[in-house]
């Protein structure tokens, strides 16, 4: 595992909270999380509930990415990007990541993640790569609409929010896969 932080070179910003009922922060993955569209056994691709509280005042709209920089790519694995959740929404709920984004809120979408899928990926480290880190990230912001188009990338939109970032909630889990 490398130790790289994936925030380490981006602006400064509050900290709030984010936790979950699907995992603890610094804790594996369920099975449900693993990718089954990645050929993993019993995976099941379903993105975590997240609830978040405590964001910066002045916060308009929220984003969400769940990133593994541990990926052996040379630029990480990006499993899901959110845009445009409202301010007044403080939840998604298991599952949310769905092919259609069943349970994100009005005016929400999902980007396409680096499998070019516009859904929840789930984890699926190469066998033997040792543990990989999943940072969830709840990203609060200063404008109501990001104004990325819908099939940008999610670095694409790490770019635009750089400069509209008003707080930042990180929860990391972990998955391994062993080898055999």
């Amino acid at each position: 595992m490398s130790f790289n932080d994936p925030f380490a070179r981006l602006p400064e910003a509050a900290s709030f909270t984010v936790v979950s009922t699907t995992v603890t922060g610094g804790a594996p993955w369920s099975i449900e999380q693993y990718s089954g569209l990645f050929g993993v056994p019993g995976g099941k691709d379903v993105s975590p509930q997240l609830s978040w509280s405590g964001a910066p005042e002045g916060t308009k709209s929220y984003a969400v990415t769940v990133y593994d920089p541990d990926a052996p790519t040379g630029s990480g694995f990006w499993h899901w990007a959110v845009a445009d959740i409202p301010a007044t929404v403080t939840e998604l709920p298991e599952g949310a990541g769905d092919d259609t984004g069943s349970g994100l809120p009005g005016g929400a979408f999902q980007l396409p993640n680096d499998a070019r899928a516009a859904r929840f990926i789930g984890a699926a480290p190469p066998a033997g790569h040792g543990p990989h880190r999943y940072f969830t990230v709840v990203h609060a912001l200063d404008v109501d609409t990001i104004g990325v188009p819908a099939d940008a990338t999610p670095a694409a939109l790490g770019f635009t929010m750089a400069g509209h970032i008003l707080g930042r909630a990180v929860l990391t889990a972990t998955a391994e896969t062993m080898p055999g």
